[in-house]
C-alpha cells in the first residue's frame, strides 16, 4: 500500500537515472548536424536478394551481375566460408556464402542458386543467395544505423537497415576486406 501510495505521489516521473537516459538521447538528437535538402533526396540503388530467408541488398555499383550457380568445384584449404570456384565464361571466380562468413545460423534447406558478382577495382568475387527479388532506389535518409544486436563482424559489413528490414551490406568494405583474400599455401 505504502509502495502505491508513494507512487501516486510522484506521478509517473521515471527515476532519476532513466530521466538522465532519456535527456541524454534527447540532446544527441537535437544536437545532430541537419541534413542538407540534397542529401536529403539522395538515393541509391541496390540490388535486394534473399538468403537464410532474410532480406539483404547490396550497392547495384558493385554488382557486375547475377549468374546461376552452376558446376561449383569445391576448393581445399580454404576457410569454410569460400564454397568454391566457378568458370563465369573463361573467368574462374571463387564463390562465398555470407551466412558462414558472418556466423549466422543455417535455417533449414535454401535454394541458394544465384550468384552475386560483386567487383571493384582490385577484386572481384561471387556472393551466394536464395532469390533475387529486384532492384530498387532507396531514400539515404531512410537508412538506419546497425542494429545493437548484431555481432561485430555483422556490424563491421553493415551499411545500415531500412524502415523494411532489409540488410543493406557495405559492398566496398567485403570487396576490400584481406580475409576474404585466401593466401593459404599448401606444402609439399
Amino acid at each position: 500500500m505504502a509502495a502505491t501510495r508513494a507512487a501516486i505521489e510522484r506521478g509517473s516521473t521515471p527515476p532519476p537515472e532513466e530521466t538522465q537516459r532519456i535527456l541524454k538521447a534527447r540532446a544527441q538528437a537535437l544536437a545532430r548536424e541537419p541534413v542538407p535538402e540534397e542529401a536529403a533526396n539522395a538515393r541509391i540503388e541496390v540490388v535486394e536478394f534473399l538468403l537464410a530467408y532474410e532480406r539483404y541488398a547490396v550497392e547495384s555499383r558493385y554488382v557486375r551481375e547475377v549468374y546461376p550457380l552452376e558446376n561449383l568445384t569445391p576448393l581445399p584449404c580454404t576457410p569454410d566460408f569460400v564454397l568454391g570456384i566457378i568458370n563465369l565464361r573463361g573467368e574462374i571466380l571463387s564463390v562465398i556464402d555470407i551466412r558462414k562468413f558472418f556466423e549466422l545460423p543455417e535455417q533449414g534447406l535454401t535454394d541458394l542458386n544465384k550468384v552475386i558478382v560483386l567487383r571493384s577495382e582490385n577484386m572481384l568475387f561471387g556472393i551466394l543467395a536464395d532469390a533475387i527479388t529486384g532492384v530498387r532506389r532507396i531514400p539515404i535518409a531512410d537508412i538506419q544505423s546497425s542494429l545493437p544486436t548484431l555481432t561485430d563482424i555483422r556490424a563491421a559489413y553493415l551499411r545500415g537497415v531500412t524502415p523494411d528490414r532489409t540488410v543493406i551490406l557495405d559492398a566496398e568494405k567485403l570487396l576490400s576486406d584481406a580475409n576474404i583474400i585466401v593466401q593459404e599455401q599448401v606444402d609439399r
